[in-house]
């Protein structure tokens, strides 16, 4: 009986190990850097264009976000951001692109619930508890800067 039981486990650890998916760190962070690289180099390109139409430094970077949103927006609603974050990993999940892919791909994964009960429902339920932790990390350090403002 016991014979049988550690068969069964060796079984079982055998095709853990078959199943479980091999990474390689370096190549994944080299993916990374590659991606977010691109994204930071094309954010970079938009601010000097802004620049040479002779915008000011705070303008160029307002269109530089808005136009780094569009893109992720348009790349994730027609399927394609979500091939770029498999295969950059977290260089395509950490800049402003990566945050503007996780409110649009509920709003379109729901779409079809409409537009209260799906898209409005389901528009933050990734990057809600984000701004929510946020907003709230952002006043309690607040407070407490402030606070101490008054020990000093």
């Amino acid at each position: 009986m016991e014979q049988k039981e550690e068969e069964k486990k060796q079984q079982y650890e055998k095709y853990v190990k078959e199943v479980t998916p091999t990474h390689n760190l370096w190549l994944q962070m080299l993916k990374a850097f590659i991606t977010g690289g691109i994204i930071c180099t094309l954010g970079q390109a938009v601010l000097n264009f802004a620049a040479g139409m002779g915008f000011d430094k705070q303008t160029a970077g307002s269109w530089c976000s808005l136009i780094l949103i569009l893109i992720s927006v348009l790349l994730t609603g027609f399927n394609i951001y979500p091939g770029i974050v498999k295969w950059g990993g977290a260089g395509a999940l950490v800049p402003i692109t990566g945050f503007a892919n996780s409110v649009a791909a509920p709003a379109i994964e729901f779409q079809k619930e409409g537009q209260v009960y799906g898209i409005g429902s389901k528009i933050f339920t990734i990057a809600g508890p984000v701004i929510l932790y946020g907003i709230f990390t952002s006043w309690a350090l607040g407070l407490i800067l402030w606070a101490a403002g008054f020990l000093t």
